[in-house]
């Protein structure tokens, strides 16, 4: 459960020399602080809501006090849906005439049970991942259940790749986006991942309008970064993953309380907090929605990185193949860093028997075999074993 709500005394955005980094885009606090409020309020931000239909027709009609982490799996597919559909440089303003790919994007997430990515739809799923409606989710658990959600949204057509055993196999992610490689058969069996790249010719050919050469890509990588507290050893590494282009940001927060995690200034996380109760939102006769309500207009909220849960999942977003191995080349980079330990291993190919082990050794060995997932789950200091 969550803890209870306090309505926080929101602090001016502070007066600093030090970069401030949000979702990919460098700011400077002294002189760029309007852009950097107009980013931050043109995420979508998404909060408790109260008086929506029953959840399953006779369960709850409001999430407030478990549906936290329900709301930031929200907010990072919301994030990487505003990139599909608008890019990273779209910015919202109060009044102003909203594009029909924005409209339909909120739509997509408004309190009842047909809508893609609902908070009934995301409750209701869960069920199948072992969490009763009302119960409060992990990371790990939202990130499994927006993967299946994503497969009925045939719109966006995005491949949400759930990346497990703190590992990112290039040779997995490329067949998932790039499925006519698994059709044509041609590519499937080469030994270098480089030549999947350049498998466009002759039987593997196929024109964009009978399907995308490639389908973007949510990556989700759900991490535990120490025991009870973040190991200060990923600090550096975390903050560097908000500066890629790719970042779709980080969900996670406090013990039992969730945050949207989109940027960094210093030695502080910037977060949007969905820890507000709302009235449900019913879009009008012609799908409008008042949208005033889903964009945080006040100054983000900031934390020290030190107060962060260990249990969190990074999310990223693809376009395009290139912009993928634009973010395998960084990620490789930020591994040959020494100024921070590697979250997590970037691999061309899956091994046969992939084993999990940290740097640290805080996770188990297991083998793929097994076809079981193990994940340190913070709310109730456990593991929880789901399977596959």
């Amino acid at each position: 459960m969550d803890t209870p709500f306090l309505a926080p005394d929101f602090e001016d955005f502070p007066e600093t020399s030090e970069p401030v980094w949000i979702l990919g885009k460098e700011y400077n606090a002294l002189t760029e602080k309007d852009d950097i409020l107009s980013d931050v309020t043109s995420r979508l931000w998404f909060t408790y809501r109260k008086n929506f239909p029953p959840i399953g027709g006779t369960g709850p009609t409001s999430d407030t006090g478990w549906g936290c982490m329900l709301r930031c799996g929200q907010m990072i597919l919301g994030e990487a849906l505003m990139r599909r559909h608008l890019g990273r440089d779209w910015r919202w303003a109060r009044g102003q005439k909203q594009r029909e790919e924005y409209i339909s994007i909120l739509n997509a997430f408004i309190d009842k049970k047909d809508s893609y990515y609902s908070i009934h739809q995301i409750a209701q799923m869960g069920v199948g991942e072992g969490k009763p409606i009302g119960q409060w989710y992990g990371p790990n658990t939202v990130a499994q259940v927006l993967k299946k959600l994503a497969v009925f949204d045939t719109w966006s057509r995005l491949v949400v790749h759930v990346a497990m055993d703190n590992t990112v196999v290039i040779e997995e992610i490329k067949l998932l986006c790039m499925p006519w490689l698994d059709v044509a058969g041609a590519c499937v069996e080469s030994e270098g991942v480089g030549e999947l790249n350049g498998c466009l010719e002759g039987a593997c050919a196929l024109t964009e309008e009978e399907t995308p050469l490639w389908k973007p890509l949510v990556l989700l990588i759900p991490l535990r970064l120490g025991l009870s507290d973040i190991n200060e050893a990923y600090i550096e590494t975390l903050k560097q993953c908000f500066m890629l282009p790719q970042s779709l940001g980080v969900i996670g927060g406090k013990p039992n309380s969730a945050h949207y995690f989109i940027g960094f200034v210093g030695e502080e996380l910037i977060y949007l907090d969905p820890h507000t109760t709302q009235p449900a939102v019913e879009p009008s006769e012609d799908g409008q929605v008042l949208d005033e309500m889903y964009h945080c207009q006040h100054p983000p909220c900031r934390m020290h990185i030190c107060e962060l849960d260990p249990s969190i999942a990074a999310g990223f977003f693809c376009r395009t193949e290139d912009e993928f191995d634009d973010w395998c080349m960084r990620i490789r980079r930020l591994s040959c860093n020494r100024g921070g330990l590697p979250m997590f291993e970037l691999v061309d190919s899956q091994p046969s028997h992939m084993v999990s082990v940290d740097a640290l050794n805080l996770t188990p060995d297991f083998s793929d075999s097994d076809r079981l997932e193990r994940f340190f789950d913070s709310e109730d200091e456990e593991f929880e074993i789901l399977s596959l």
